[in-house]
């Protein structure tokens, strides 16, 4: 897995992807959509700008890699740190759960959209426009904050046994999607950058 983002002008950019990347990427998006979860669309009876100041979750997912997708604002600290934390949450969660699933969409439609995507022989060069590019990049972000979660990866340096696996190690795949997805992602931003 080598592909790394080129910028593109007009502010997009491209990466080259082989078929098994391509698959890579679209489950590990599809997974975040089902982490994410579906989303609460108006009904036809309901009004949707009232759905627009629909009061969200208040408490923090019990499911670490959820919690650090959706982190408490004023972190763990006192009552008073935590109330605000709820009050805060349940104003802000379901935009941010939407611009996440967005984002992850946004990923999906992209891959799906590339040549050969139906027939098995998907692969080659995706180019993204400028916005297809923003939301990739809020789409590697999350996919490497999920997977640092389930791997319980930390700031700081006491994740280098996790880098230097045996192959046998059944979370060797993660550990390769974490650094490949860092990868992709860190390259995305030198594009758009540049």
């Amino acid at each position: 897995m080598s592909g790394h983002f080129e910028a593109l002008p007009g502010g997009g950019a491209a990466v080259p992807l082989d078929e098994v990347e391509v698959s890579i990427l679209r489950s590990l998006a599809v997974q975040m959509l089902e982490l994410i979860g579906p989303g609460d669309e108006p009904g036809p009876d309901e009004d949707p700008l009232a759905a627009l100041f629909k009061d969200g979750p208040s408490e923090k997912p019990a499911d670490p890699a959820l919690a650090r997708l959706f982190p408490d604002a004023y972190g763990d600290g006192d009552d008073e740190a935590r109330a605000a934390s709820a009050e805060f949450r349940r104003y802000t969660e379901n935009d941010l759960r939407t611009r996440k699933r967005e984002d992850a969409l946004a990923v999906v439609r992209s891959l799906d959209a590339m040549p050969g995507a139906g027939d098995g022989t998907g692969g080659g060069r995706l180019e993204l426009s400028a916005e297809e590019s923003r939301r990739w990049l809020g789409a590697l972000n999350d996919l490497r904050l999920t997977i640092g979660a389930r791997l319980d990866v930390s700031d700081d340096d006491e994740n280098e046994d996790l880098y230097r696996l045996p192959d046998t190690d059944p979370r060797k795949p993660m550990v390769m999607a974490y650094l490949w997805l860092g990868a992709l992602q860190e390259t995305l931003v030198e594009a758009l950058m540049g």
